[in-house]
């Protein structure tokens, strides 16, 4: 791939095409901070329940976190390639990537989760599972791609849609990203139908049919390496593995924290894990040893120690994206930066095995689990039923259901896939607590008037 042509400040919708600035990447951060998706995500479950007496991470707090490990990564990689590969590039890159590749990792960092819906991953099971149990009733309404997507549903897809489609009365493009942010969360950059046909083993897609002309604009803007046509199958773009780096370590890393001040998890076993790590990856451990010692609070000796892993785990997928750095940039690994350095490091794979057994199998993160299935499942079921009627077939209990729909996501006109994913985006868009408490009022557990 050419270093300079992976990145364009080219928008979604009806933008003009100026001249790279800094101020292009950085509006983009801005705009996801200000959009009602990215503050709906401060009420979306994380791993634990939500709210509690002790504070811990949402979708909202994981994706600031993520986003400043990623600020962090994209700078140190944009002086990389700026210092390595100077001769190279042409003015407009070279300040890309000296002043600006970390503005484009943090925006991509902070809106990486925007398409996950309530409930964490049980969410996105609830609404592919929907389909996947209703088959009988529905398959017939969709062509075969069409199909794909829904029963394989999930957030990296959604995502794209959430950033870049036009609702019902409002303005094209979504919120109007650039190409390189949004090239940038594409960890799957392919079709369902690919997944579905086994024609690829990725485990995950990245767009929908709907934003199929929107993703291929993308994937044109940003040098994407084609590898299939029908379906489409892309190679990764080279900035995904620093967004998948940054997410990862801090969802390694922070999901412990939390278990720790929930109690889930010991002072003991959270500290020795974690010291452990920081101490293969550290040559002046005496020191770290000292300053531990010196801190009494027991969960301040978490949260120093969480620093310094963070900073090692940092500092090592900067030293593996270099080392593989000409196979990532044809789009060739195989493999995340913290897979390749958990098959070489024994602490992180002992954190993952631990964080399994005694956090993500724990019976309060189970029963969420089991809890939002059941709302989203339910709330699917209230509605698709109905939107996929004509007019006239539509009974009044078919009418009152959909008067609770909001009309930026009613696609009357539109066909059977535009309508259902139309129902999706608002059941994927709620929160948790506006998700139950829906759930509560349609199932008549709930009852009376509320502003």
């Amino acid at each position: 791939m050419d270093l300079n042509s992976i990145f364009t400040n080219q928008r979604t919708g009806n933008n003009p095409h100026t001249k790279v600035s800094r101020t292009d990447f950085q509006r983009d951060f801005d705009r996801i901070i200000f959009s009602s998706a990215f503050r709906r995500l401060q009420n979306k479950t994380q791993v634990f329940p939500l709210p509690g007496s002790v504070f811990v991470h949402n979708r909202l707090t994981h994706s600031l976190e993520v986003s400043s490990v990623g600020r962090s990564l994209g700078s140190v990689i944009g002086e990389f390639i700026h210092d390595n590969f100077i001769n190279d590039l042409n003015e407009d890159s070279k300040n890309f990537y000296l002043h600006n590749l970390g503005n484009v990792i943090a925006a991509a960092c902070l809106c990486h989760d925007i398409g996950n819906p309530a409930f964490g991953h049980s969410g996105e099971d609830a609404i592919a599972s929907y389909f996947d149990r209703n088959e009988s009733d529905l398959k017939s309404k969709f062509n075969e791609k069409e199909w794909a997507d829904l029963i394989n549903f999930e957030g990296n897809a959604n995502a794209i849609r959430v950033l870049a489609q036009q609702q019902q009365g409002k303005d094209a493009g979504g919120i109007q990203l650039t190409f390189a942010t949004l090239a940038s969360i594409a960890k799957y950059p392919c079709e369902a139908i690919a997944k579905t046909k086994g024609i690829i083993h990725r485990k995950k897609f990245g767009f929908f049919q709907n934003e199929k002309d929107i993703f291929l604009e993308i994937a044109k803007g940003t040098s994407m390496i084609q590898e299939n046509e029908n379906p489409y199958i892309f190679k990764r773009h080279p900035f995904v593995w620093l967004v998948e780096a940054a997410d990862d370590i801090c969802y390694n890393i922070i999901d412990m924290e939390d278990a720790h001040r929930l109690g889930i998890v010991s002072t003991a076993d959270c500290k020795n894990l974690f010291f452990e790590l920081v101490k293969s990856e550290t040559n002046d451990i005496n020191r770290v040893e000292q300053k531990l010692n010196s801190i009494s609070n027991e969960n301040e000796q978490i949260s120093y120690l969480r620093a310094k892993v963070i900073n090692a785990l940092i500092n090592k997928s900067v030293e593996l994206y270099k080392s593989n750095f000409n196979t990532i940039l044809e789009g060739n690994l195989d493999k995340g930066l913290l897979d390749i350095y958990k098959s070489e490091n024994k602490t992180l794979q002992d954190i993952e095995s631990f964080s399994i057994e005694k956090i993500y199998n724990h019976k309060a993160v189970v029963e969420i689990e089991n809890a939002g299935y059941n709302v989203m499942y339910e709330l699917l079921d209230h509605f698709i039923p109905s939107i996929l009627k004509s007019v006239g077939e539509r009974k009044s209990y078919d009418k009152k259901a959909l008067k609770l729909l909001p009309k930026q996501f009613f696609y009357e006109e539109g066909t059977h896939y535009q309508k259902v994913l139309g129902v999706i985006d608002f059941v994927s868009g709620m929160t948790d607590n506006f998700a139950t408490d829906l759930y509560r009022k349609i199932k008549g557990i709930d009852i009376g008037m509320t502003m």
